[in-house]
């Protein structure tokens, strides 16, 4: 389920801001931009998102900045060399394979990660990341509020979506009704094509048609698992726990039931119906994709 929030706070010699921005996914993916210089708190912030979110593409982004002056950014020589280093063995390589990479740029250098660093003075280093892990809380506080008011807007349109569903399975069901004496018709001429054919033929295979013509004529099953399906999204619906992944492979039921409907239907009424369900069911399943 998409959803943001952020927030800003600071202690004396520091200020900084988070966001927390998610987007559908089918499973859950957590991506992390923040200094990786205060040690754990990238733990802390994974740990703190997987027990809150279930499913979709979450990213967390803090962006740090000191208030007083006397501390500052500086390069690690290591880190540096072995990215030069890297980077020459890359460049190598390329070379022999006959490629030509774009020259690195100082500010290039710089952006790798490890090269450009922030000592933490050792009497802030304890008082900053315990203030950063209390915001962690008030975050992810305000990003659940974003997500319930969409998630009670999604829960409107799936509902109306059901009942739609409800509605055109009602139809069918009707237009099945109606029609028995059409197919109990056809099905006894088709019977006595059969038997007029039947001469010489073995009887469980003639049993066998019999009773293949019979069921591609009759839609109750379908009609039926429609009305079950429609039962269990609503129970779904109501439930408190994430339901996403659920609601995701009842579509596909919904959807199998429908082609086999259209399949079955014999009638252009039916047919008809048949389309306007498939129709509503795929708009449900793009608003599923929303639902943790």
């Amino acid at each position: 389920m998409t959803g943001f929030a952020a927030l800003q706070s600071g202690i004396e010699a520091w200020s900084w801001a988070w966001d927390m921005r998610a987007v559908n996914a089918r499973g859950l993916d957590i991506r992390l931009r923040m200094p990786d210089w205060i040690e754990g708190l990238e733990a802390q912030v994974r740990s703190a998102v997987a027990a809150a979110v279930k499913r979709g593409s979450v990213t967390v982004g803090l962006k740090l900045s000191r208030t007083t002056e006397g501390f500052g950014e500086h390069i690690d020589e290591a880190a540096l060399a072995r990215f030069l280093k890297q980077m020459a063995t890359i460049d190598a390589a390329a070379a022999e394979a006959g490629l030509n990479l774009a020259r690195a740029t100082a500010a290039d250098v710089l952006a790798a990660r490890g090269v450009l660093v922030q000592p933490l003075p050792e009497d802030e280093a304890g008082p900053l990341a315990a203030a950063l892990a209390d915001d962690l809380p008030k975050l992810i506080a305000a990003f659940d509020a974003m997500r319930q008011s969409e998630g009670a807007a999604i829960a409107r349109v799936l509902g109306a979506q059901l009942d739609r569903i409800a509605e055109l399975t009602a139809q069918a069901a009707d237009l099945a009704e109606a029609r028995k004496e059409q197919t109990a018709q056809r099905l006894r001429d088709n019977l006595a094509k059969v038997m007029a054919n039947a001469e010489g033929a073995d009887p469980d295979r003639v049993a066998q048609e019999l009773a293949l013509i019979a069921v591609k004529s009759d839609v109750t099953e379908e009609i039926d698992r429609l009305h079950a399906h429609v039962s269990a999204a609503r129970d779904l619906l109501a439930a408190d726990d994430p339901v996403g992944r659920k609601l995701d492979f009842l579509m596909q039921e919904f959807n199998r039931e429908a082609n086999t409907l259209c399949s079955k239907a014999q009638s252009t009424d039916l047919t008809r119906v048949g389309l306007d369900l498939k129709a509503t069911i795929d708009q449900m399943r793009e608003q599923v994709q929303n639902v943790e």
